[in-house]
C-alpha cells in the first residue's frame, strides 16, 4: 500500500469528520443530546454538563464511509470477510453505546443500559465474531511480543476473544473522562498498528480501516479539545475499543494491544485497585478513579492531564513498534 494512499484515506476521513461535525453538533444542542455529569466527579466537571454528546456517531461514520471508498475504489471483490468483521465490530459496539447514551439522555441521568444488559450485548457480538473467525480456519494460537514463541489455545482461544473486545472497549470507555483523551491516545494506537501492519504489508483493507480511524479521530479532536465542543459519548469510546481489539485480533497481534493500549490498560488496573483496596481495607488508593482524576483532584490542569497522558500513550506506541518491527 503506497504512501500516498495512506495519506489520502487519513485526509478524507479526517475532512468527512470536520466537514460533519458543525452540522451535527448544532442538531444534538437542539435535541438536547446534553452529557450529564457524575455526581461525585470532579467540581470542575460540573461546567461540561449540556455538552453535546454521541459525537461518535461522526467518527463511525466517517470510518465505514472512508472504508468502503477506499477499499472498493478498483474492485466490489476487495470487500473481504475481514472488512466485514472490522466494520461489524465498529457498528455493533458503536450501536450499544448509541442505546446507552440514548437512555442516559431521555431519562437525564448519567446511568443508561445497567451493567448486565451492556455486557450481554458486548458478548453476543464477540460471539458471533468469533464465529465468523472460526468459520474462516482462523489461527488460536497466540505470540508472545518480541519473541518467535507462540502458545496454542485452542477452544480457549474463543474466550480469549470474548474478553479482548469487552475489554478493551470497556478500558476505553473508563478513560474517556476528559477533553480530548481518548480521541488522542486511541489515534495514537491505532497509527502504531497500522505503521506495523504497513511495515508487513498486510492485507490493504486492515490499513485502510486503521488510518481511517485515525483521520476520523483526529477530525474529532479539532471540536473535542479543550473545551469540548462535543463529546463521543459510549457511541464513540465502546466502538473505539472494541475495534482496537479486533485489529489486534486479525493482525495476530493480541498480547501487542496491552502494550501499544498501556495508557488505557493504566486507567482499568487504577478503577480495579480502587474497588478492590476499597471493598477489603476501607481505603482508597487513588484520590478518584479512572487515573485521570486522580490527578485532576491533585491539582492538575484538565489540559496537563490529557497532554501527559497524550505523550504516555506515544511513548506506550513507540515501545510497541519497537518490540514487534525491530527485535
Amino acid at each position: 500500500m503506497s504512501q500516498l494512499l495512506i495519506l489520502i484515506t487519513i485526509a478524507v476521513a479526517f475532512l468527512i469528520t470536520v466537514l460533519l461535525s458543525p452540522l451535527l453538533i448544532p442538531f444534538l444542542r437542539r435535541l438536547k443530546f446534553g452529557q450529564s455529569i457524575r455526581e461525585d466527579g470532579p467540581e470542575s466537571h460540573k461546567t461540561k454538563s449540556g455538552t453535546p454528546t454521541m459525537g461518535g456517531v461522526m467518527i463511525i461514520f466517517s470510518v465505514v464511509a472512508t472504508t468502503l471508498i477506499m477499499v472498493l475504489r478498483d474492485d466490489l471483490s476487495s470487500f473481504t470477510s475481514e472488512t466485514f468483521i472490522l466494520l461489524f465490530v465498529l457498528i455493533g459496539y458503536g450501536l450499544i453505546g448509541f442505546l446507552d447514551d440514548l437512555i442516559k439522555i431521555l431519562k437525564k441521568r448519567n446511568l443508561g443500559l445497567t451493567s448486565k444488559q451492556k455486557m450481554l450485548c458486548q458478548i453476543f457480538i464477540a460471539i458471533v465474531v468469533y464465529l465468523i473467525l472460526n468459520n474462516h480456519g482462523f489461527a488460536t494460537d497466540i505470540v508472545i511480543p518480541g519473541t518467535s514463541w507462540s502458545v496454542e489455545l485452542g477452544w480457549f482461544y474463543s474466550i480469549f476473544i470474548l474478553l479482548m473486545l469487552v475489554g478493551s472497549s470497556n478500558a476505553v470507555n473508563l478513560t474517556d473522562g476528559l477533553d480530548g483523551l481518548v480521541a488522542g491516545t486511541a489515534s495514537v494506537a491505532f497509527a502504531a498498528f497500522a505503521i506495523i501492519g504497513w511495515y508487513y504489508q498486510m492485507p490493504s483493507d486492515l490499513i485502510i480501516f486503521m488510518f481511517a480511524v485515525v483521520g476520523a479521530l483526529l477530525g474529532f479532536l479539532v471540536f473535542n479539545s479543550h473545551p469540548a465542543k462535543v463529546f463521543m459519548g459510549d457511541t464513540g469510546s465502546l466502538a473505539i475499543g472494541a475495534s482496537l481489539a479486533i485489529i489486534a485480533i486479525l493482525m495476530k497481534l493480541e498480547l501487542l494491544l496491552i502494550i501499544i493500549g498501556g495508557v488505557f490498560v493504566l486507567e482499568t488496573l487504577s478503577v480495579i485497585i480502587q474497588v478492590i483496596s476499597f471493598k477489603t481495607t476501607g481505603k482508597r488508593v487513588f484520590k478518584m478513579s479512572p487515573l485521570h482524576h486522580h490527578y485532576e483532584l491533585a491539582g492538575w490542569s484538565e489540559w496537563r492531564v490529557v497532554v501527559t497522558f497524550w505523550l504516555v500513550g506515544m511513548i506506550c506506541a513507540a515501545f510497541g513498534i519497537y518490540i514487534e518491527v525491530w527485535i
